[in-house]
């Protein structure tokens, strides 16, 4: 184990984990729930066994990614396949979706956890994201989902300290969301334009774009770029190729969004707008 992955700070977690006993964790492969993922790993053994849910709100290469991490990890790891969409509430897609769909995904962890004889069900939250609006976190605790990260106080700066220090790759990878945040609330979930936003994304990313969102409004593709990428983006040569990428994956209309890659923007619709943007 490195300097890094032995610090105060990591030794907390994996007492905090040795407690617990026995723990299964949501594992996305993103930054978050690999620290948790590979410290039960160290602090458990064989009796931390870390899934992968794959669904139609979660883009293949994200699973694959996943997949690829646990294995490099050496992580006792498992994909288990669902329907979020047969949730009549999950795929009406209103301001409460992200709970029900919370509700649903970690309410079928909890079973397997049972049936595998796992003391805990443990997800990535860590402690900045008390700054954000995330309703799903309300159905983790109904549900006894703990949160190591964000019990310990660790945030997203600690995590990618931790991760950097035991060398692993996803320390850098850009925050990902499931793709129900790139249709507006009240249209509904449908699995073609999902699919349609996982290629375009897919495509976009293929041309350099790490960081980006694609909002998808029907025939019309909003691109979220970092503010910085905005330039390269209307390039000679690459604007064209952006423009052919998102009508190849079914659009009409290219767009950028001028103020840039933003969370939740999905919902700003229902928001009054605020002065200057």
């Amino acid at each position: 184990m490195s300097q890094g992955a032995a610090s105060p700070a990591y030794r907390r977690l994996l007492d905090w984990l040795r407690a617990r006993g026995s723990a299964l964790v949501a594992f996305s492969g993103g930054v978050d729930s690999s620290l948790v993922a590979v410290a039960a790993h160290d602090a458990l053994g064989p009796r931390a066994l870390a899934v992968t849910l794959q669904t139609q709100l979660t883009p293949a290469a994200e699973v694959e990614a996943a997949r690829a991490l646990a294995a490099d990890l050496g992580l006792r790891h498992r994909v288990v396949a669902l329907d979020a969409l047969a949730q009549p509430e999950v795929r009406a897609n209103q301001p409460a979706r992200c709970y029900h769909c919370k509700r649903a995904l970690f309410g079928a962890l909890c079973a397997l956890a049972r049936a595998e004889g796992l003391a805990a069900v443990l997800d990535g939250t860590q402690a900045d994201d008390r700054l954000e609006d995330r309703p799903g976190q309300r159905a983790l605790l109904e549900l006894g989902v703990a949160s190591p990260l964000l019990e310990l106080g660790l945030g997203k700066r600690a995590v990618r300290r931790l991760l950097g220090a035991r060398g692993l790759r996803s320390a850098d990878r850009p925050a990902a969301a499931c793709l129900a945040t790139r249709i507006p609330f009240g249209q509904e979930l449908d699995p073609a334009r999902l699919r349609r936003v996982e290629q375009a994304e897919a495509a976009l990313r293929a041309l350099g774009f790490e960081a980006l969102r694609v909002r998808d409004h029907r025939e019309l593709a909003r691109v979220e770029l970092p503010l910085r990428e905005l330039r390269r983006a209307l390039g000679a040569g690459l604007r064209e190729r952006l423009v052919a990428a998102l009508r190849q994956a079914g659009y009409v209309y290219a767009t950028l969004d001028l103020r840039g890659l933003r969370s939740g923007s999905a919902g700003e619709a229902l928001r009054p707008p605020k002065a200057g943007g």
